[in-house]
């Protein structure tokens, strides 16, 4: 091959070169993107957006064999001493859209006590906060294994915890005195029942890894 067909092979390779290359793949919130290529790269996500079907949001998953009982969040959901609910909880702060960032960032603020969630010992007692009785402490065989749900009928002296507290709003801190006290019981609120049948599942709930928080939310999951 002689120096001229080399040079034009090389010449020929450098378009496939480019397109490949991490600047010009990049996303338009990269600085050195080039301007042609980030308005082109704009339409085709526009494009993608419109063609790619909404998500399915289930319950139930692998055929009914896998139960979500946890609460989604939003909003207006519950939320312990407040009739407007949560509010709003989830922002996105940075944005592929509008340019201010190469990805999506999302913030949460929320209380460690929202939606699903579990009761670490120290939340309702001092000593074993100061001691660091935490949700990271918490025995997660205890979270994970056997589990028997039971229907009790509302007018029987049994309290349930598919709602916000395991005790009534009158009666809720005596209630977790009695179930934390010996650290025994790991308790798990608001749990999302309604679409459950009675019966012997196993459970899997994991809290966050909050070092130094009394509560955390949860996802809590039944297995038949």
């Amino acid at each position: 091959m002689d120096l001229a067909s080399l040079l034009l092979s090389q010449l020929l390779l450098l378009p496939v070169v480019t397109v490949v290359s991490g600047e010009t793949a990049a996303h338009p919130g990269y600085a050195h993107a080039e301007e042609a290529c980030s308005g082109m790269l704009e339409a085709e996500a526009e494009k993608a957006t419109v063609l790619v079907p909404a998500p399915e949001r289930r319950e139930e998953f692998d055929g009914g064999r896998i139960v979500d009982i946890s609460h989604y969040y939003r909003e207006d959901m519950p939320e312990w001493e407040s009739s407007e609910g949560s509010g709003e909880f989830l922002q996105l702060a940075r944005s592929m859209r509008n340019g201010s960032d190469i990805a999506n960032f999302s913030e949460l603020r929320l209380t460690a006590h929202s939606g699903t969630h579990v009761d670490a010992p120290g939340h309702v007692f001092e000593h074993y906060y100061d001691t660091g009785f935490d949700v990271d402490t918490l025995d997660l065989a205890v979270l994970n294994g056997p589990a028997l749900l039971v229907d009790v009928p509302r007018d029987k002296n049994i309290t349930g915890v598919d709602y916000l507290s395991v005790g009534a709003f009158d009666e809720c801190i005596p209630a977790h005195l009695v179930f934390l006290e010996k650290r025994e019981v790991i308790l798990v609120e608001a749990l999302n029942l309604e679409h459950v049948s009675p019966g012997i599942y196993i459970l899997h709930c994991l809290p966050l890894r909050l070092r130094g928080a009394e509560g955390s939310p949860a996802r809590c999951i039944l297995i038949k």
